[in-house]
């Protein structure tokens, strides 16, 4: 695989430089926001668990309900593939997320593998899984993987930070942000941090945050 790892800071520096020269409005971005976040964390079958429960959920009540799902024993795949919907339902799980919980169990992901596979590679091999789509596969590279050009385009927040740096006269949908974010490669995933550190300094000059 031959392909940029975010491992530290210095890799946030150095796509951060290189976005600021090939697109001039990350500069006043990295002036207003400061460095950019690095966000790393941990992969693995438990990460994924963790991001199923966080679907369509608050904050809050995904981390309530994450900390049950670990204390239950159903970050280990071989306890989880064994049990019911009830006891996974009593954690606070939908029955959806209870029935993707276990299908992540059982579908056998050899994560060290995936850790060394190309990006499409580990997207297409996240998303064959119910209840992982590809923002989901796509924030996983990104933050659990350290790929430097993962670019979840499908998030909002993006995809609004675009339309408010860009100037353009609506929020640009999933399609339309990649093409604009295909000049920012091999650095996309710093890309990722910029926008998402400018919408939340935008949105707290609007006093909506």
């Amino acid at each position: 695989m031959d392909e940029r790892i975010i491992t530290g800071e210095a890799c946030i520096a150095e796509g951060a430089d290189w976005l600021v020269r090939v697109e001039p409005r990350f500069g006043p971005v990295l002036a207003a926001t400061g460095p950019w976040p690095l966000r790393l964390r941990p992969g693995g079958y438990p990460a994924l668990v963790d991001a199923i429960v966080s679907q369509q959920v608050s904050v809050a009540a995904a981390a309530a309900i994450a900390a049950r799902v670990r204390e239950a024993g159903f970050h280990d795949p071989a306890i989880a593939r064994l049990a019911d919907d009830d006891a996974l339902r009593a954690c606070g799980l939908s029955r959806p997320k209870a029935r993707y919980v276990k299908a992540l169990a059982g579908a056998g992901i050899d994560f060290d593998a995936l850790d060394r596979a190309p990006t499409d590679e580990v997207i297409a091999r996240l998303v064959a899984v119910p209840g992982i789509g590809v923002w989901t596969a796509e924030i996983y590279a990104l933050f659990s993987l350290g790929r430097a050009d993962a670019f979840p385009a499908g998030d909002l927040a993006l995809q609004e930070a675009a339309r408010l740096l860009f100037d353009l006269p609506d929020r640009p949908r999933d399609r339309a942000l990649r093409q604009l974010a295909e000049g920012w490669r091999p650095w996309r995933g710093v890309a990722a941090r910029a926008l998402w550190a400018y919408y939340r300094v935008a949105k707290d000059r609007e006093g909506t945050l």
